[in-house]
């Protein structure tokens, strides 16, 4: 079985032109000694015909059912990373053949370091498919749900090792660093033996692309700083975002916030996340335009979206880039009593923003997110984050991903979801207690519902209604008057 296994790991990555086929002998050895094997048959053997994600996982079955590893997360991690390493080109290659792509187009070259990070299993395919994902029409027009099941738990062992493992420093120094490439990971770290990432140089900075293991849309990309340095938004971050869009303009590319509450989950390592796709904020249409004193060629409107969001349209690069710096420092010193809007605590600043850009029918489009981080006695976790009454939905940081239009919700709602459906459906009573008021609600206006077709839909639509409760919550500015008064001030 393991011999087929193994044969069919190099029949199918020849197939996807992770190897060649002079290369086959070399890989097949560098496989048998990870696992112990000495010999390999003399006979012809045929090859296992599954995908690479399943091929991999059924050696690391036998390498635990045959004791050459233990039972446990991160040496099964481990041992896979290492395993796809043998069929992965060293990083000098990776990236030569990169720009040889891109001399072809930028989507080409891509497309190439796309399928080489599937192909090699660092992207999890397997895991990703558990992820439960769909769309649902609102008043702001369609965005995305997804119930993320793609990371899976520890278990009981896993965590008594990481509870007993001395710290023995800091390498890497976060998930995001250049020395993750080929670091096989160790209890507690992701194992990454089988990782690549592209130079990317941005503004005369040295930046890489990488994609995320758990990518949660089309190229979901990583670009990230050189230097392990905090999360920062300015005026320097806006040029390399715009720059990024140069260079890869089938891309979009955005960062999170840079204070707590209103940032993303890793602010201490500088970087951006961009892909291929098409969220709901990028469909917005303007709710009103205005216009930006000393920058009369870009145009400027306030997006019909749940959250506070300033977009700049133009064709020269240096006016959106001059425009989203004057509106980036007005903010950062905002206030305004009316709004609930303070810029300072003392010297403690809660003003910032959440900038996304792109390209689109030659021109470079900025949306600027206002975003403040400020907490009260009502709401602790954050005046404009998601408030008590939705928590049962989502509590956790609004990033860049869900201030888009993409909903990442907790695993814990697949099995709640469940239970909410059987009562709708009059099957049961038990439900999670912070999920009863909101169930009770939905049977008031629709009644005891007949099919479980319907049940389900009903579901997707008040889910998807949650989640723009939850993004309104986190805008700013409210109204028009509120967005007026801003502007005036940007203008002055």
């Amino acid at each position: 079985m393991i011999y087929q296994l193994i044969t069919g790991l190099i029949q199918k990555a020849m197939e996807v032109d992770l190897i060649e086929a002079a290369d086959q002998i070399y890989v097949r050895n560098q496989v048998m000694s990870l696992l112990g094997l000495e010999a390999f048959p003399d006979e012809k053997v045929e090859p296992n015909r599954d995908t690479i994600p399943n091929l991999v996982e059924k050696i690391i079955l036998y390498a635990v059912e045959h004791e050459v590893i233990e039972d446990v997360f991160d040496d099964k991690e481990i041992l896979a990373a290492t395993i796809m390493n043998c069929f992965v080109p060293r990083p000098s290659v990776v990236n030569a053949v990169f720009n040889q792509k891109y001399q072809e187009s930028p989507a080409a070259a891509s497309d190439y370091f796309y399928n080489l990070s599937k192909n090699n299993n660092y992207i999890q395919i397997n895991r990703i498919a558990k992820n439960i994902s769909y769309k649902v029409e609102t008043a702001y027009g369609l965005m995305d749900i997804t119930i993320n099941l793609s990371k899976p738990e520890k278990d009981p062992e896993q965590i008594k090792r990481e509870r007993e493992m001395k710290q023995t420093g800091h390498y890497p120094k976060c998930l995001l660093c250049k020395e993750n490439e080929g670091y096989a990971g160790r209890t507690g770290y992701p194992a990454r033996a089988n990782h690549r990432i592209i130079h990317v140089p941005l503004s005369g900075q040295s930046w890489f692309l990488q994609y995320s293991p758990y990518v949660y849309y089309n190229e979901h990309c990583i670009v990230f700083c050189e230097e392990h340095r905090d999360m920062k938004i300015d005026r320097s971050a806006f040029e390399r975002l715009l720059d990024f869009t140069d260079k890869f303009p089938h891309y979009f590319i955005g960062s999170n916030a840079d204070l707590p509450i209103v940032g993303g989950s890793i602010l201490s390592h500088d970087h951006y996340q961009g892909g291929c796709y098409e969220f709901g904020m990028t469909r917005a249409e303007d709710s009103f335009t205005f216009a930006v004193k000393e920058f009369p060629e870009i145009k400027a409107s306030v997006l019909k979206w749940p959250m506070s969001v300033i977009r700049l349209r133009g064709t020269d690069k240096a006016s959106i880039l001059a425009a989203g710096g004057k509106i980036l420092q007005t903010w950062k010193s905002y206030s305004d009593e009316l709004a609930d809007v303070f810029a300072f605590t003392g010297e403690t600043p809660h003003n910032t923003i959440t900038p996304i850009a792109r390209k689109r029918d030659g021109h470079f489009e900025l949306d600027l997110v206002l975003r403040n981080n400020r907490t009260n006695a009502e709401h602790p976790l954050g005046i404009f984050h998601p408030h008590a009454d939705v928590h049962h939905i989502k509590k956790e940081n609004i990033g860049l991903i869900e201030v888009m239009g993409l909903a990442v919700l907790p695993p814990r709602l697949l099995d709640e979801l469940a239970e909410i459906k059987k009562f709708l459906l009059d099957e049961s009573t038990h439900l999670e207690e912070y999920h009863q008021e909101w169930a009770n609600q939905i049977k008031a206006v629709y009644g005891t519902l007949s099919t479980s077709e319907q049940a389900e839909e009903i579901l997707r639509d008040e889910l998807g209604k949650k989640f723009v409760r939850v993004l309104e919550d986190a805008g700013v500015l409210k109204d028009r008057e509120a967005f007026n008064r801003f502007i005036n001030t940007l203008n002055k």
